[in-house]
């Protein structure tokens, strides 16, 4: 294993950031669960009379586009308008999103609306800028195969033109059997196109859909939990890697590792560590969105995998450094390469 940082030379940087220039060239499928990230801000002064718990005196209440829908926002700040594919309920939440992406700017068409499914609801309690309760208002089985049948149907008519799909699984039923069979079969059968860069931000349970991607981005508790040992070292984290290259049978496999920055295990089996850039971590909250955007771009525009990291590492770092679910803007990303 090596371990590699972004090339120092200005030329080698110029060109990464000429890369993010082309960001808004790429044509995107995002394909996932969505979900509406909720923020109640507030601060803590006192202990309630009744239990042992602390009052929150709210502040401020936010909500931002959560999961899937955070891929598509934060390929937005790099300069690309990706299309959401997935399902919300036929909710006010739901609704909500729609219209979000609407004023965004972004396509809404490949976003079904399943009666009686709730819209997933993260909902985060933060009292001083640390997160100190969450809760979730969501189904978690799979979507129904009406639905199925509606995301497979987009698929066959807008993926043609597209350069990558990203398969962002929250675990909340988007992702399963019959809808990542029905994609294979399009990529097989080249209804689809069969140049497509294919990355998936994984969830654990669902590791047997995505056999023969380009990426897979797991962090190191779910690339254990797959392999059935716990990432503690070196040694048990190159075991990992070159375990989930042969079982999954894929181009590659990024590692992210929090403060320990993120490891890319290649096919022709060289091995790369990465090390963080962030100098503070307060919300890691969105950093796996963030990872799986900014390496699917920097494929889609024709980066080699190692270029296409050391930018998502960068980007990862920034959002890090903010309290809530954040997006790192194309600026802000060229600015921190170039000062790298």
């Amino acid at each position: 294993m090596h371990t590699s940082g972004l090339k120092d030379t200005h030329s080698s940087k110029a060109r990464l950031t000429k890369f993010i220039d082309r960001f808004s060239e790429a044509r995107i499928a995002v394909l996932g669960d969505i979900i509406m990230d909720e923020f109640i801000w507030g601060d803590v002064s006192r202990i309630s009379p009744e239990a042992p718990v602390p009052v929150l005196d709210v502040e401020q209440e936010t909500r931002l586009l959560g999961g899937a829908a955070n891929v598509v926002r934060n390929m937005g700040a790099l300069g690309a308008d990706a299309i959401l594919c997935g399902v919300v309920g036929d909710d006010a939440m739901g609704r909500e999103i729609v219209s979000e992406l609407t004023g965004m700017g972004l396509r809404s068409d490949g976003v079904a609306v399943e009666k009686g499914r709730p819209t997933s609801i993260k909902t985060r309690v933060v009292a001083r800028n640390q997160q100190i309760v969450r809760y979730d208002r969501e189904s978690r089985v799979h979507i129904r195969g009406e639905s199925v049948r509606k995301m497979l149907d987009f698929a066959a008519a807008t993926f043609v033109e597209i350069d990558a799909v990203v398969i962002s699984d929250y675990g909340k039923g988007m992702i399963s059997g019959p809808l990542m069979k029905g994609l294979w079969s399009l990529i097989g059968t080249k209804s689809i196109n069969p140049e497509m860069v294919v990355t998936v931000d994984p969830k654990t349970g669902n590791f047997e859909h995505y056999t023969g991607v380009d990426v897979i981005t797991p962090n190191h508790h779910e690339a254990g939990q797959f392999c059935g040992f716990k990432i503690v070292n070196e040694e048990t984290l190159e075991k990992a890697g070159r375990k989930m290259l042969n079982v999954l049978n894929c181009r590659s496999v990024l590692i992210t590792q929090g403060k320990a920055g993120m490891t890319l295990f290649e096919r022709e089996g060289e091995i790369t560590h990465i090390p963080t850039v962030a100098k503070k971590v307060f919300d890691v909250t969105g950093a796996g969105d963030t990872v799986i955007s900014a390496i699917s771009l920097g494929l889609a525009v024709g980066m080699d995998l190692k270029a296409a990291a050391h930018v998502a590492n960068v980007a990862a770092g920034i959002v890090v450094g903010e309290v809530g679910t954040s997006a790192a803007t194309a600026a802000v990303v060229k600015e921190a390469i170039m000062k790298a």
